[in-house]
């Protein structure tokens, strides 16, 4: 009472408005620091056999039978939480939409999640299968030793789960779950709605989401996007990332003999594809690793604004390289960041005869090297594209996109088929967005620092058709460790990086919009 009576000559609607904020805030009860980590351990070790149960289901989007048991997997875990959930159908496999909706909320957030897992190899991981998840530990040498899957309920936070999509990206699935079900234990709940969009072929670079969302705007309307996926800056800090590039990839073949010929007999005679292969790529990037193609960087400007971005993240250039293993680095840009600032041209594979065991004299019938261009906000693929292909043109090739014939073999000195697909465009929000700021007030109330802040991932993630077509801003939130082996064999998730992320997304939903 007598603060009231303090308060009685001011306005009414100004003390009425202060009374109504301090009952939403009383409402919102968020968890500082101290509770957060609290809340964060307790539901790690509650929801380390939903981990567990999660991983074990084979996710190569390849294999349709085995993504269908995980798109019933996900509407199982969703509708248990309250979200109801619809399938939109594409023509391979479905994306899984669940929704759930508070009362008087304003805000809708849309959740983007990866379920798919890159394909496996089993030879080359050191436990039985990539589909049975397992418990390791370093031993004093440096070596992952596995240990019995009821060692967890101690875990430390070194311990590691090895397992395909552990990081990449039902980690953050089982996080995301597993805060839904701390806040629902503690009587909270977020103060917007939420849609949580479920994508089952990001491995495969999500061809059929474009038409998707294109189809579904309605249904998928939000105010703003967050992207669980994706490793921490490799400090292990707190980081939001407001941005990432986008890819296209490129074929391209070179013929020689139209079957392969005997080296002995033809050498010296038969062009040998491989040759011109090599020195096609050769002309496309001076020694420096930079694209001596006019006009491919066009448009990028890193004005005073952004340097200063760039350069507050903490990265070690002498511990990058070091952790490479590398003499000297490409010099697109000054430094790291801003190197991933500029659209990429990179080899990413090549092939021609046979090597190793195989190797035969021959020269071989074609060359071909597969190629994928990183592209930025400020660069088209298809101008991207033509420029490659005008490029192409002036080494004295006859370009097509088929598989030349005689007469056309016989007609040109030099032939290449190129062809080429565009997956998706880059995307980036400002860091003073209204996502952009909520975010970051989120990570400092559960961690205390400011997080790291990136500009732009060097990696495609497949969000621009959300940014795009639905008109959204976008962040992701990354939370699994960065040396996970992500895309190769052995992949793993560390148990510490769990945790936080679990603290992570308790904050996220309990930080009000």
């Amino acid at each position: 009472m007598l603060s009231f009576f303090r308060c009685a000559r001011w306005p009414f609607s100004l003390v009425l408005g202060l009374a109504l904020l301090s009952i939403q805030a009383v409402d919102a009860r968020q968890p500082d620091a101290d509770a957060l980590e609290v809340l964060a351990q307790a539901q790690a070790r509650a929801s380390f056999p939903l981990l567990r149960e999660i991983l074990t289901i084979p996710n190569d989007a390849n294999f349709p039978e085995d993504i269908e048991k995980n798109v019933l997997w996900c509407e199982d875990a969703f509708e248990e939480r309250g979200f109801v959930t619809q399938r939109i159908a594409t023509p391979t496999v479905p994306l899984l939409l669940a929704e759930r909706k508070v009362p008087e909320a304003s805000k809708t957030v849309l959740i983007y999640l990866q379920i798919d897992g890159q394909p496996v190899d089993p030879s080359r991981w050191f436990q039985e299968s990539p589909y049975e998840p397992t418990l390791k530990q370093q031993d004093e040498d440096g070596n992952w030793q596995a240990l019995p899957w009821s060692a967890i309920e101690n875990y430390d936070d070194d311990m590691r789960v090895f397992a395909r999509a552990a990081s990449d990206a039902k980690g953050p699935v089982a996080m995301l779950l597993a805060a839904l079900d701390s806040i629902k234990g503690e009587g909270l709940t977020p103060n917007f709605n939420m849609k949580v969009i479920m994508d089952f072929e990001e491995e495969l670079g999500s061809p059929r989401l474009p038409a998707a969302v294109e189809k579904n705007r309605e249904m998928l309307a939000a105010d703003m996007l967050v992207i669980f996926d994706g490793p921490r800056h490799i400090t292990n800090r707190p980081t939001l990332t407001f941005g990432a590039r986008g890819i296209a990839d490129l074929t391209l073949t070179t013929y020689g003999p139209v079957v392969p010929q005997h080296s002995g007999h033809f050498g010296n005679y038969a062009p040998n594809p491989a040759l011109r292969l090599a020195q096609l790529l050769a002309s496309m990037k001076d020694a420096d690793g930079r694209v001596t193609i006019p006009g491919y960087y066009d448009g990028i400007r890193i004005d005073a604004a952004t340097e200063e971005i760039l350069r507050a993240v903490p990265d070690d250039e002498t511990g990058i390289r070091d952790r490479l293993q590398l003499g000297s680095v490409d010099k697109v840009g000054r430094y790291y960041q801003e190197a991933i600032q500029y659209p990429s041209l990179n080899i990413r594979g090549m092939q021609s005869g046979w090597i190793n065991e195989e190797a035969r004299t021959i020269i071989p019938g074609w060359a071909r090297a597969e190629i994928d261009l990183r592209l930025v906000l400020e660069t088209d693929a298809e101008r991207l594209v033509g420029l490659i292909e005008e490029h192409i043109r002036k080494q004295g090739y006859h370009l097509i996109d088929t598989v030349p014939d005689k007469a056309i073999r016989m007609a040109h000195e030099k032939v290449a088929t190129l062809t080429w697909d565009y997956h998706y465009q880059s995307f980036r929000t400002e860091f003073d967005s209204e996502v952009g700021l909520w975010l970051q007030r989120a990570l400092v109330r559960a961690f205390e620092e400011e997080p790291v802040r990136i500009r732009m991932s060097g990696g495609s993630i497949p969000i621009s058709p959300f940014v795009t077509t639905l008109g959204v801003p976008a962040v992701t939130v990354p939370t699994v460790n960065r040396d996970n082996n992500q895309h190769s064999p052995n992949e793993n998730l560390r148990l510490g990086n769990y945790r936080d992320g679990i603290k992570t997304m308790i904050s996220v939903l309990t930080e009000p919009l």
